[in-house]
């Protein structure tokens, strides 16, 4: 077996054995994508990213991984690395610099690796995968094995670090379109009240059963309350005479 089999950060143990290696092919067979009317990064809307600009586009995955982040960087024209005029192949290096110190900003990340293999499409596409923090065992080449290894992230954090990612490159300009996760706000259907709560108050000594509550601590129990406590100009003048003592019985309603 090789000596990277020995390697602190080999993800696996045990008795392994070497595949054999298979003969060479005299043509290779076509990567996804090398005709740009069947390539799937070109056929995909920029909603399907998290970060669009007029030249590039940043993508995750479907669905949290192991790690704390992994995106993916395209550009939009339907080119390979080879490819590149000057123009894009001086933005791909900014790009990169600047994904790179995007999703190391985020907290528990230590390193970000940067990969581009380009045997599965022939769109450009490189990988941006983050180290966790203190994870030693996942330092060097085998970090995107351990993506597969490690458990799951919590999808709510996953999206909130999609939206810090999307929102920090938009700083520099593009679409930021990956948002946070809403905020599920709970609360009680009702307020519960209880009328006699000042009477076992004063029960238990804790008030002067003659002691009246200050007008701020007072709750209205009813809407009576409510207009008692906050009268009309004409029932004010009533109040001042003495008519609110006993107070008339409402109108019945009429058809």
């Amino acid at each position: 077996m090789p000596d990277f089999t020995r390697w602190p950060s080999f993800p696996f143990e045990g008795d392994m054995r070497v595949k054999p290696l298979a003969a060479p092919v005299e043509v290779e067979p076509p990567r996804s994508g090398e005709d740009a009317a069947e390539c799937v990064a070109c056929g995909t809307s920029d909603d399907s990213y998290i970060w669009v600009s007029e030249r590039w586009r940043v993508r995750a995955m479907d669905r949290p991984t192991g790690l704390p982040m992994v995106l993916i960087l395209e550009c939009r024209s339907h080119l390979d690395l080879g490819d590149l005029p000057n123009l894009l192949a001086a933005e791909l290096g900014v790009m990169t610099v600047r994904l790179e110190r995007a999703i190391r900003s985020l907290d528990g990340v230590a390193r970000v690796h940067v990969n581009r293999w380009g045997d599965g499409s022939a769109h450009l596409h490189l990988w941006f995968l983050a180290r966790p923090y203190g994870r030693l065992q996942l330092r060097g080449t085998f970090l995107s094995l351990w993506d597969d290894i490690l458990p799951v992230i919590p999808e709510p954090q996953w999206r909130e670090n999609l939206a810090l990612v999307a929102a920090w490159l938009a700083g520099f300009g593009g679409q930021a379109i990956a948002e946070p996760p809403h905020i599920q706000w709970e609360s009680p259907s009702t307020i519960a009240y209880s009328p006699n709560a000042n009477a076992n108050a004063n029960a238990n000594g804790d008030e002067s059963p003659t002691a009246d509550p200050e007008p701020d601590d007072r709750r209205p129990e009813s809407l009576g309350d409510i207009e008692t406590a906050n009268p009309e100009p004409a029932p004010t003048i009533a109040a001042e005479s003495g008519a609110l003592d006993h107070p008339a019985a409402e109108p019945q309603a009429t058809t």
